[in-house]
């Protein structure tokens, strides 16, 4: 634990540098071209067989997810006692996670601590934030798929029952009785201050369903190309929406691999099998990846044009 808080102090010391900054926001960006650069022979060949027009209502949908997901995490942020107007909770999250193409999967988070500092919030708080969003994300991700799967006849989930094991386990960890002292404990096991303001039953309810509205969003930018290539509109609704949520959440839990690469293309495959062939299920988790990394690029710069010019600092919410 002492070399762990050693090795993440000197990569705050690192990271806080501006020169470091604008060099991990430029390797960032990098990692996230050559993801779709190194994928295009195969990427083109299958934007061959899709329209664009169908390409681009996909990933219409998947920008409003990643909204979503920033949504969740300034409504945590604000429940923790910091409260950032939305275009600086947009910067700050969207670049930051940008860190998740790199290999390693401290890198958004460490970003998000240091941009969270720009605008006064505690580091402690804001790691707070980054690990409770992905505790609601994981939490109701294999809600959805939990919900959705075993309504779908031929879905090949058994490889990934072991996730779906975790859902009542998350569910109840997400419940504030629960989360409140854990987060404590945890923030005083790392020699920590204890939350200053604990979680409310009204902000984990609005962040849950911000993280269900997340996770239908991204079923139907799956859904979009799923039914682009050929797959029958009704009988891809479950697993469509709930595929892409149980492959996500195994992604992100097989810690492997930066961003899930190739574990959630593999979860994909298997979960659409019933209404697209391998090789087409292939084909849409691959034009999948490219739009979510292209999202990530979208909102990232979207949202530091944004701000140009402007520095805000935060506020605390009300009652």
């Amino acid at each position: 634990m002492l070399s762990l808080r050693v090795v993440t102090r000197s990569a705050l010391r690192v990271i806080s540098n501006r020169p470091v900054r604008l060099g991990f926001a430029v390797v960032a960006v990098t990692f996230g071209v050559l993801a779709v650069a190194t994928r295009w022979g195969e990427v083109a060949s299958a934007l061959a067989r899709l329209q664009p027009l169908l390409v681009l209502a996909a990933l219409v949908p998947a920008i409003l997810a990643l909204s979503c997901a920033m949504v969740m995490w300034r409504l945590l942020l604000a429940g923790l006692g910091s409260l950032l107007p939305a275009r600086v909770a947009a910067r700050v999250l969207f670049v930051s996670q940008l860190g998740k193409h790199l290999p390693g999967s401290v890198w958004p988070m460490l970003a998000q601590m240091e941009l969270g500092r720009d605008h006064g919030v505690p580091r402690r708080r804001t790691a707070s934030a980054f690990v409770l969003t992905m505790l609601f994300s994981l939490a109701t991700g294999l809600l959805v798929a939990t919900g959705t799967l075993p309504l779908a006849a031929g879905a090949r989930t058994g490889a990934y029952r072991w996730a779906f094991l975790l859902t009542p386990l998350l569910l109840a960890l997400a419940h504030p009785p629960v989360l409140n002292p854990l987060l404590s404990n945890l923030l005083r096991l790392v020699r920590r201050p204890a939350l200053e303001r604990p979680l409310t039953g009204r902000t984990t309810a609005l962040v849950a369903l911000t993280g269900m509205a997340q996770w239908l969003l991204n079923g139907l930018h799956a859904w979009i190309l799923a039914v682009a290539l050929g797959a029958d509109p009704v009988a891809a609704v479950p697993l469509a929406v709930g595929g892409f949520a149980l492959a996500w959440c195994v992604g992100f839990l097989v810690v492997v691999t930066p961003a899930g690469l190739g574990v959630r293309e593999a979860v994909l495959v298997a979960t659409l099998a019933p209404v697209l062939a391998p090789a087409d299920a292939l084909v849409l988790a691959l034009v999948s990846r490219v739009l979510l990394t292209a999202s990530d690029l979208i909102l990232a710069g979207a949202s530091v044009t944004s701000m140009r010019g402007t520095r805000h600092r935060t506020r605390e919410p009300v009652g």
